[in-house]
């Protein structure tokens, strides 16, 4: 069974960023795949997943 999709706040509290900033990585084109669905956006939890283990590694 997949997990119910996020909204902006699932997501930010996720990622632990402010909701704000989840808004800006929109409005830049940056940030996990979306879909809208009527009037909300929404996150499925395994695309942010992967998105996330697709940025770079910091070094140091």
């Amino acid at each position: 069974m997949m997990d119910k999709p996020w909204g902006i706040e699932d997501l930010a509290n996720f990622l632990g960023v402010p909701k704000n900033t989840i808004y800006q990585w929109r409005s830049k084109g940056y940030g996990p795949p979306s879909r809208k669905v009527g009037r909300y956006v929404k996150y499925l939890p395994d695309e942010v997943r992967r998105w996330l283990h697709s940025l770079p590694k910091e070094v140091g």
